[in-house]
């Protein structure tokens, strides 16, 4: 794939440092979208079910109403950043993040009308997925604007990097600013972030749009579809993770649940950094293979862990090997288009994820009322092992695995 693609990226001289910054100067937004989203994360599921006083299920529906919206709105920021432009697309996600601050600002305030604010709530919920699939739809198509589609991978790399960092740092902050202010200091922090990123982001140099015929989104979907498959089964362990953890440790009577999202993200984090090369190396079809077993392994380790210390490890190993997953396999599904339908196929193949983490919440939440909240992590394993078991099958149909 020729970098002449984008004839206007900024990679000028092809030093490496120089990619580096123009890449992090985008992935940035994502650091600030995924603050926000991270900051309310640990103490949602308790701010639902013990503060409003509704049941694990909705707990788990509260947290699954971000990702319906990013699953809705994924097909109309990837046509965005390829029609209108990246850095528009980015703006209006920001914009978004803040709103979704102000509506959980509004579900504080109303916390004597539970339903009332549980309403407030889940509309917050929907602002920041709208704004969590623009964003990260935006910023990556903005980095390989910058840099060249052979620096794709950094891209994607870095992009995780700063979501999931931002995860990592922002749910124990996110239980500091609760404990400190309450949860209408969670909005205020989260409608200031969507803030300052927006007028941040509109001194950005934009990009140039990508010329040409675009397939239309059917088609693409088509083409992306079992790279989808296989991410959104690997997704399902971040999605437990991220709606049960601290209930989890709640049954259990442990204390610092936070500390789990911590622990994972922070795997998450150095696992991107370390081995993030692999995927050009290798291929994506053998890095996501081997990523889906060591996320196997860490949920199983959760499902059996009887100490929290074993519970640490297990989250540790389950973002060490979700680490790879989506950029490994993203790289084989964006290169099955031409430059100017790259935004779609990103969209395309980011709704998996999406879709794995709206019906993770809610059928989990029903494993956990039936059996025990350990359950949802065996249920999590089962479907990383079916998603490895894919990509092996998907690997040898390919040109990498000797297919023709």
């Amino acid at each position: 794939m020729p970098q002449s693609a984008y004839p206007h990226a900024a990679a000028s001289g092809g030093l490496k440092n120089n990619v580096t910054f123009q890449v992090v100067a985008t992935v940035f937004f994502t650091f600030i979208c995924y603050l926000t989203i991270g900051i309310p994360l640990a103490v949602l599921p308790g701010y639902v079910h013990f503060d409003l006083g509704f049941s694990a299920i909705l707990s788990g529906l509260a947290i699954s109403m971000q990702y319906l919206a990013t699953l809705s709105s994924r097909p109309y920021a990837g046509h965005m950043a390829d029609s209108v432009g990246s850095k528009q697309t980015v703006m209006i996600g920001l914009a978004a993040c803040g709103a979704s601050g102000v509506l959980m600002m509004l579900s504080a305030a109303c916390s004597d009308a539970p339903r009332l604010g549980l309403a407030a709530l889940l509309l917050g919920r929907l602002a920041l997925g709208f704004g969590e699939s623009w964003v990260a739809t935006g910023a990556i198509t903005w980095g390989i604007g910058r840099v060249g589609i052979e620096n794709a991978a950094r891209v994607l790399s870095l992009n995780g990097i700063a979501s999931y960092g931002a995860l990592a740092v922002g749910a124990p902050l996110g239980v500091v600013i609760e404990r400190s202010g309450g949860f209408s200091a969670i909005g205020i922090t989260v409608a200031a972030l969507g803030l300052a990123g927006l007028a941040i982001a509109a001194f950005r140099a934009p990009t140039a749009i990508v010329r040409g015929e675009k397939l239309a989104f059917r088609h693409v979907l088509r083409r992306v579809l079992p790279h989808g498959i296989c991410q959104a089964l690997g997704s399902v362990g971040f999605g437990v993770i991220a709606s049960f953890i601290t209930l989890f440790y709640a049954a259990h009577h442990w204390a610092n649940a936070a500390l789990a999202l911590t622990v994972f993200g922070t795997a998450f984090v150095v696992v991107r950094l370390l081995f993030a090369h692999t995927i050009n190396r290798f291929g994506g079809f053998p890095v996501a293979i081997v990523s889906f077993a060591v996320e196997c392994a860490g949920l199983l380790l959760l499902w059996q862990a009887g100490l929290p210390q074993w519970a640490l490890a297990g989250a540790a190993l389950t973002g060490a090997g979700f680490a790879l997953i989506f950029p490994a396999l993203a790289l084989e599904a964006v290169g099955l288009v031409a430059a100017p339908s790259r935004g779609a196929a990103l969209g395309a193949y980011s709704l998996f994820l999406d879709l794995s983490l709206w019906i993770t919440g809610p059928v989990a939440g029903l494993i956990a009322a039936q059996f025990s909240y350990a359950e949802v992590f065996l249920f999590a394993a089962l479907a990383a092992a079916a998603a490895m078991l894919l990509s092996i099958a998907l690997y040898l149909r390919s040109d990498g695995g000797s297919g023709k």
